[in-house]
């Protein structure tokens, strides 16, 4: 597969204006602000005319911005690496459970503490990506079509779903939360475990925003995201910024994994029902950026769980796919995206 050249990672690049143009927004920026701005706008309508108690409406407020955070958190993985490396990857959500049992092995093998166990999982992750994808998917990078790279994520999924269920069994088995209890926000109950998770997508986004616009490498990621063969004219081993950009993928979905675990009953699939959502908040925030995730999780959160004051069972997943296509329709690239 040839790697795309004109990925979104770079789209951010649309807010590095000169100076004198520092304060113009661009198109995406103004989209979402408008996007926004219609958010809050409902929200208080539906204080002011919505027919259900405001302890109600701020709960399922605080619940979805919280909720938001955990699907950012798992989607940041999967859009750096469609933003540099133009994969779906497939394997995503099976890459998630197996952080999750890696925590879980740590810490009822060792007693470890379950935070301790996530910082520990980030390497081993971050090793199992760059190896993947130095030792096979490089050697598809040759292909002109997409369907090889798919096929080997898919096949990655399930061979780490069956290994998982062939270790640790279908049972559902569970990590206790180090820190438990609850905060008041506005009269709204927040447990400590999803505002942890909450915090670990905030600074996994800032994390990686910094590295891909301070460091060397994010420059040589950004640079063959923008023209790999470029990039490869200038000396930059295209090859190792494709494993790198897969091992930290694979190191955000580690801390995705890890902080999701207190709150989460783990069996060998628990990751598949993120994966839909992850997809449809990538694509929904722009393929490939960062801050695209996470304004996409945010968004998706509150309305899954505002929505469901009105909509009960499923139907509140029913309206975020309606939004989804709707937005879609109207701006393809996604919120963030830059048209290609």
């Amino acid at each position: 597969m040839t790697p795309s050249t004109s990925n979104v990672l770079i789209h951010d690049t649309e807010t590095e204006e000169p100076t004198r143009r520092a304060f113009v927004l661009s198109p995406a920026w103004k989209v979402s602000l408008g996007v926004t701005a219609l958010a809050i706008a409902a929200l208080a309508l539906i204080y002011l005319v919505g027919d259900r108690a405001d302890s109600l409406v701020t709960q399922a407020i605080v619940t979805g911005l919280l909720l938001g955070g955990v699907y950012a958190l798992a989607s940041l993985g999967l859009t750096l690496i469609f933003g540099v490396l133009g994969i779906v990857n497939f394997a995503q959500g099976a890459m998630l459970s197996m952080s999750m049992f890696i925590v879980y092995f740590m810490v009822s093998t060792f007693g470890m503490n379950t935070y301790l166990a996530v910082i520990v999982t980030v390497p081993i992750m971050f090793g199992f990506g760059w190896l993947f994808q130095s030792t096979l998917m490089n050697r598809l990078s040759g292909d002109s079509g997409h369907e090889r790279p798919l096929l080997v994520t898919l096949g990655l999924s399930l061979l780490i779903i069956n290994t998982l269920l062939m270790i640790f069994g279908g049972r559902p088995l569970s990590v206790d939360a180090p820190i438990e209890g609850s905060l008041r926000i506005l009269g709204a109950i927040a447990d400590y475990p999803r505002m942890i998770a909450f915090g670990g997508a905030v600074i996994v986004a800032a994390a990686l925003a910094l590295i891909l616009k301070k460091s060397p490498l994010g420059l040589a990621i950004r640079a063959v995201s923008e023209n790999n063969e470029g990039a490869s004219l200038v000396g930059i081993n295209v090859r190792r910024i494709y494993a790198l950009t897969f091992g930290l993928g694979s190191a955000a979905v580690a801390v995705a994994g890890g902080l999701l675990t207190p709150f989460t009953s783990l069996i060998p699939s628990v990751g598949d029902q993120y994966t839909t959502l992850a997809f449809v908040i990538v694509v929904l925030g722009g393929l490939g950026s960062i801050p695209g995730a996470v304004i996409g999780g945010l968004f998706i959160g509150l309305l899954q769980t505002v929505g469901s004051l009105y909509l009960p069972g499923s139907g509140s997943l029913l309206l975020v796919f309606v939004v989804f296509v709707l937005i879609l329709f109207l701006r393809p690239q996604g919120l963030l995206g830059a048209k290609k």
